[in-house]
């Protein structure tokens, strides 16, 4: 029984040591993925892409729809204002409202890198001059690579939607992405990244409804299109590209129609 005893003592301590010893690897594995993640080359904001377009007859009246966010709603990633989030709603939304006898004003006063509680600045500036009919909130993304309570995030971001819609603006929110499809990070850090960014998306969404917004899930909706497609990011995985911001145009196209009582089409 002592030779046994002993024999589980050993192989208790093997075990210690081989659990020790994976998880040190498994941090140091995260460690060098995270720097990997920080130094990689991301696409940077195009200053010479003014985000400002116009659909339809000069003389008709204008449906003015604005975004705010992140370099996703300024369309960091492509290199014309027709490929942006922001230029695909306009072409979607402009039949509808051709029929109605309007034309669509599409501007950006997004700034990339920000986070929900950046979005206050952006408020006032959507509310300066001409009062937008829509706005179109992308948001989410940096605040699950920066971690801060979910809760606290969807909270900055449900009191812009309350402002905007005290000022009688309708309000779009595209929810945090699916940051498990991002390719400029490797796993596990990938999928670690996934779970933070859904926690970001769930909370988000409670909060938006709460304020009088209408919520797109976008993690949900198109996800797995950008798991499954490579080219739905730009040249530095990170960003979507023409044909990534035109999905995730097609998500956020029935809510922004219904926002601005276009027929859907």
């Amino acid at each position: 029984m002592g030779i046994v005893r002993q024999v589980g003592r050993q192989l208790g301590r093997a075990t210690a040591i081989t659990v020790i010893a994976g998880a040190v690897g498994g941090i140091a594995l995260l460690a060098a993925e995270v720097l990997a993640a920080r130094t990689r080359r991301y696409a940077r904001p195009d200053l010479t892409l003014g985000m400002r377009t116009s659909v339809g007859p000069a003389s008709a009246p204008a449906l003015r729809l604005v975004l705010l966010g992140d370099s996703s709603a300024l369309g960091v990633g492509v290199d014309r204002v027709t490929d942006t989030v922001g230029g695909r709603l306009a072409e979607l939304l402009a039949g509808g409202a051709e029929r109605d006898g309007r034309r669509i004003e599409v501007s950006s006063v997004a700034v990339s890198g920000s986070r929900a509680e950046d979005l206050a600045t952006q408020v006032a500036r959507a509310l300066v001059g001409d009062r937008p009919d829509v706005a179109v909130i992308l948001v989410g993304a940096n605040d699950a690579l920066r971690p801060h309570r979910p809760r606290r995030s969807a909270a900055h971001l449900g009191g812009a939607v309350r402002r905007l819609r005290d000022a009688e603006v309708a309000v779009v929110v595209g929810t945090c992405p699916d940051l498990g499809a991002v390719r400029a990070f490797a796993p596990p850090l990938r999928q670690i990244v996934g779970l933070i960014g859904r926690g970001v998306a769930n909370a988000q969404l409670d909060e938006v409804r709460a304020a009088g917004g209408i919520p797109v899930d976008l993690a949900r909706q198109v996800g797995p299109v950008f798991r499954a497609d490579a080219g739905t990011l730009c040249h530095d995985g990170f960003h979507p590209s023409a044909d990534g911001y035109r999905v995730w145009a097609h998500a956020l196209y029935p809510a922004t129609a219904e926002a601005a009582g276009v027929t859907s089409r």
